[in-house]
């Protein structure tokens, strides 16, 4: 998916009513795709309002990726949480890559932490999943799921997995990842995709494939994780904490 916002919204608000989670995580830049000279996003652009009916109507949390600017013109790799309310900055990319940093900033490096019916969500972009002090300072302020939206190349398969069992194993946590699938800009014409959901232990709960469409699926509480079905959706991947 690339530019057209209106076109992908719609395609958002279809993975939204398909996961049927309380909380749905879509990838790194998922509103344009990976192109650098995107626009930006503003919160109230009116073509997202697909996505807010469909929160509304499934009482879903979609955590998605856009990029946006601020009052004096610099340009963040970000998450906007999107509910039936409208949708809010939640998160700007603190690691930026050096291929990102000729339109991209660096976010604030505070941790950013969204507490969905009791569960604290740490959020993360890309290769903020890759700095052992980004996933510690989200652990001390007490999160109970690593989520990150990340674009990975196919030939960088093994790289999302370790990451997520390295994070899940030092803090005890969950870990979901949504990866972007299909192609991109800046040469990624063979995302990874294989969006998944990683136990506390380590264990894998759900994985996509790493079509286009695929979605991985847990339901979460607080004894442990239970698996569910992973089947074809138009999204990334869903935690639903229960």
């Amino acid at each position: 998916m690339s530019y057209g916002i209106a076109v992908n919204a719609v395609a958002h608000a279809e993975a939204v009513r398909a996961a049927g989670a309380r909380v749905v995580v879509f990838p790194e830049l998922s509103l344009t795709g990976y192109e650098f000279d995107a626009p930006a996003v503003a919160v109230d652009d009116p073509r997202l309002g697909p996505i807010v009916d469909a929160c509304a109507q499934s009482g879903t949390l979609a955590l998605v990726g856009a990029p946006v600017d601020d009052p004096d013109g610099r340009s963040y790799i970000a998450v906007l949480a999107i509910d039936g309310a409208g949708a809010t900055v939640v998160y700007r990319k603190v690691h930026v890559h050096s291929s990102e940093a000729g339109r991209f900033s660096p976010g604030p490096d505070v941790p950013a932490v969204v507490e969905v019916d009791g569960w604290r969500l740490g959020l993360a972009v890309c290769r903020d999943t890759g700095v052992p002090g980004h996933a510690a300072a989200l652990a001390a302020e007490g999160m109970d799921v690593y989520v990150a939206g990340i674009l990975d190349h196919r030939r960088d398969a093994a790289v999302p997995p370790e990451r997520a069992r390295r994070i899940a194993g030092e803090h005890g946590v969950w870990v979901a990842f949504a990866g972007f699938a299909g192609s991109t800009g800046e040469g990624f014409d063979e995302a990874l995709g294989c969006s998944g959901i990683w136990a506390p232990d380590g264990r894998v709960l759900a994985q996509a494939g790493p079509e286009v469409g695929g979605i991985a699926r847990a339901a979460l509480n607080r004894g442990g994780a239970v698996r569910t079905a992973e089947g074809p959706a138009s999204g990334g991947a869903d935690a639903g904490p229960a």
